[in-house]
């Protein structure tokens, strides 16, 4: 994972697509003493359903495991139908992603409404998709030809959803991570960088003109690690601490995360945009690193997640915007065990895959057991009656 910090700014690398294993772990109920987790995940709060994994659950189970968590909101990093098709009827919403590796092909209007038709039409009717993410991370990435694409694509994955009639239900955005920034402190001070104004200046006009959100993924651990010994790790964990000032608004921030938010709000102020909402899609904290990641463990990845749950239950806007409630989908939902590289990135979960939760959120959550779909019985019954046929044959 490639980082760059300035001040608080943060990156995390790109989270490609995965693929989905054959559920044949035992589910275990999942039972903690405290409620108040459901009641918060009721309120709002979406999951990021990462699947670089080769031993997660059934999309069938997950859904169960959600539905038990009241989450109502998931977001994910493809257009895996088999997840879209489970959660049919649930009334869980859904933003879906299109991967970086298809931008330059959906430049093509024609080839973003064929997208369409085949990735979200067949699954609309009945699974609530409201958001396509086109790329992620694609600004201040690894590939210096995506940026190129990321807009065009855009504009013909919205035109193509405008021509299907479906623009009013569906929203086009991208995600970014804070290495855009090149200033984020003090959060009046907010910055884009010099050389990726070029793309995000007309990313927030078309954010303005089809009313959709900028998104960020934020993780405030990433600054504790690059400098631990100066980082207040209280500051990023929402725990009492002394806090930071604003000189320029004279506004107090007992946390890193709203200072990211408000930093990127001054940024836009800057280019000439107060009309658009920023959104968190992504945050979190790691349960376990290597010895060079400080900060990573159980007990600091349950602080920040119990303590960033309780402050969106309680409604809670930033100081620059305290009227804009934050918007945030934390990540993730589950460990992923084929994340490449250092050990922090396979650890972001709630839960292990059997259903386990990592920590404790005061969450009372259920993964079912494995149960035979009629087709895997039939299967079974024609299975045996031929191995009884066969035998019938041997003895006559």
């Amino acid at each position: 994972m490639g980082r760059h910090i300035s001040h608080h700014i943060i990156m995390r690398m790109k989270h490609g697509c995965g693929r989905w294993s054959k559920a044949d772990q035992d589910a275990r109920i999942s039972k903690i003493s405290h409620g108040s987790f459901t009641c918060i995940l009721s309120l709002g709060v979406g999951i990021n359903y990462g699947q670089i994994a080769n031993n997660l659950p059934s999309p069938s189970r997950v859904s169960t495991l959600l539905g038990s968590l009241n989450i109502s909101r998931v977001k994910l990093y493809d257009a895996d139908p088999n997840v879209l098709t489970a959660f049919a009827n649930t009334n869980v919403e859904f933003i879906i992603g299109l991967g970086n590796e298809y931008l330059q092909k959906m430049q093509d209007p024609q080839q973003a409404q064929i997208w369409i038709q085949q990735k979200v039409q067949p699954h609309i009717s009945q699974t609530r998709i409201t958001c396509i993410t086109v790329g992620n991370e694609v600004l201040g990435g690894v590939d210096p030809q995506l940026p190129q694409y990321l807009v065009p694509a855009m504009k013909s994955m919205y035109q193509a959803l405008v021509n299907l009639g479906l623009n009013s239900q569906v929203y086009v955005t991208t995600a970014h991570s804070l290495q855009i920034l090149k200033t984020s402190f003090p959060p009046s001070n907010g910055a884009f960088r010099d050389d990726l104004i070029q793309y995000i200046q007309p990313i927030l006009s078309f954010h303005a003109m089809s009313n959709s959100p900028f998104l960020i993924n934020a993780y405030p651990y990433f600054a504790y690690k690059s400098d631990p010994k100066n980082v207040q790790i209280e500051y990023l964990l929402f725990e009492p601490n002394s806090g930071t000032v604003d000189p320029n608004t004279n506004l107090k921030y007992d946390n890193m995360l709203y200072a990211q938010i408000d930093a990127v709000y001054s940024g836009m102020k800057a280019l000439g945009h107060s009309d658009v909402q920023v959104r968190i899609s992504e945050t979190g904290w790691p349960s376990k690193g290597d010895a060079d990641e400080p900060g990573a463990t159980v007990e600091n990845a349950g602080i920040y997640n119990r303590n960033l749950l309780q402050r969106m239950q309680a409604g809670q806007g930033t100081p620059a915007h305290p009227s804009q409630r934050i918007d945030i989908y934390v990540f993730a939902l589950f460990n992923e065990n084929m994340k490449p590289g250092p050990t922090s990135e396979r650890n972001y979960g709630l839960y292990y895959p059997d259903g386990t939760p990592v920590y404790n959120l005061g969450v009372q959550g259920y993964l079912p057991r494995i149960d035979y779909s009629s087709s895997a019985k039939n299967a079974l019954c024609i299975y045996r009656f031929l191995v009884l046929l066969l035998g019938l044959l041997l003895l006559a």
